[in-house]
Formats: C-alpha cells, sequence, structure tokens
C-alpha cells in the first residue's frame, strides 16, 4: 500500500504541474517570419483549441484561426496561433485578436535584418496532435539574448505554495488532535478485545 500511495501522489503532482506549465505565461524570444490565417476544424484535440464565445457563433465549430510563423533565437520555427481567450480558461480575458496580428505583421523581419519580439503565451506545441501555444502579447527586444523576468509566475507560484502549506499545517493539526487520538482509541479497544478473547479461550481449555 505504500507504493501505492507514493504512486498516487506522485501522479497527482504530475498532474498539477502539468495544468501549470500549460496555464501560466511563458516567454520567448523570437523572429516573426509571417503570419496567416486558416480555416479550423478541431477534431479530438478540441480542447486545445480557445471556446468560440467572445463574440462569435457558438453553434458553428469550424473557424478561421490567426497564426504567427517565428524563428526562435536556438534557430527552431515556432508556430502561434493567435485567438482571443474571452471569459473561458484560462482567465487572460484576451479580445484583441485582430490588433494582435496587425502587430504581428508590423514586426515581420528576415533573418538578414532581424527585429526580435518577445512573445508571451501560454500552451503547447505538439506537430503529432496539431496543437500550438495560443499567443497573447508581443513586445519588440533589443536582441535574442534579451532576459524577460516572470514576475506574474514567480508570485503565483509564491502564492501556491503558501496556501498549500498552509492547509497541509492545518491538516495535520486537525489529525494530530481529532484523528489520531481516535485512531489511537479504536487499536486500544481492539487490543482488550484480543485479550478478553484470548482469556476467555484459555479458560475454556
Amino acid at each position: 500500500m505504500r507504493y501505492v500511495k507514493w504512486v498516487v501522489i506522485l501522479l497527482f503532482w504530475t498532474l498539477v504541474a502539468a495544468f501549470l506549465h500549460y496555464t501560466l505565461p511563458q516567454h520567448d524570444i523570437a523572429r516573426i517570419t509571417d503570419t496567416y490565417e486558416k480555416r479550423i476544424d478541431p477534431g479530438s484535440n478540441h480542447w486545445f483549441w480557445s471556446k468560440a464565445d467572445s463574440g462569435e457563433s457558438t453553434a458553428v465549430t469550424g473557424r478561421d484561426v490567426f497564426f504567427i510563423q517565428t524563428r526562435l533565437n536556438n534557430d527552431k520555427v515556432m508556430v502561434y496561433r493567435n485567438e482571443d481567450t474571452g471569459w473561458s480558461w484560462p482567465p487572460y480575458f484576451k479580445f484583441d485578436t485582430s490588433n494582435l496580428q496587425a502587430e504581428a505583421a508590423d514586426l515581420r523581419s528576415t533573418a538578414a535584418a532581424p527585429q526580435w519580439v518577445a512573445i508571451k503565451h501560454y500552451g503547447w506545441r505538439n506537430e503529432f496532435l496539431s496543437i500550438y501555444p495560443n499567443a497573447i502579447s508581443l513586445k519588440p527586444v533589443d536582441g535574442p539574448d534579451a532576459r524577460i523576468i516572470p514576475w506574474m509566475n514567480i508570485i503565483l507560484l509564491t502564492l501556491l505554495v503558501a496556501f498549500c502549506w498552509a492547509v497541509y499545517v492545518r491538516w495535520r493539526r486537525f489529525r494530530e488532535a481529532r484523528i489520531d487520538p481516535v485512531l489511537d482509541e479504536m487499536g486500544d479497544n481492539l487490543d482488550d478485545a484480543g485479550g478478553w478473547l484470548k482469556g476467555l479461550f484459555k479458560r475454556s481449555r
């Protein structure tokens, strides 16, 4: 049972880490090479696309989605989708997709004359599942080595750790004050019952 317990704990925290990694904002330093629009009909991967609830008809599954093609500072290619998040999860309340696409088009550059951009986004890129991170904002930077300090992530993770620690401390105190005494009493009662049965068995012989 000890191994099962640790497997469950490990699985739980792995899911929490994956959820946070997908949801929390990240920053990439990249050079925008092109922008385009493509018709998308989400299928089994619909969980990784935004919901059509920000000024669009929710009855239509297919829709046009903006994309931003880039080349990262490590020379790898990265493609971002550009969708409104609206009022749904994650709570970025993004409604300026068209404006962001116009900014991306204006920031396009070539390898000969690069314009480096800090791209704030959330989500993952997976070619097999055809999923793309969602660009949230763009900010021109001086070069490919520009450093972005994720203050929001630091604050949110600090608050999350503090909350989990507070819950753990209160649960431990509650267990020591209420649950452990009951379990100890039950154990003593079982010991007494076992001793009584043992004595009764000896007398009957």
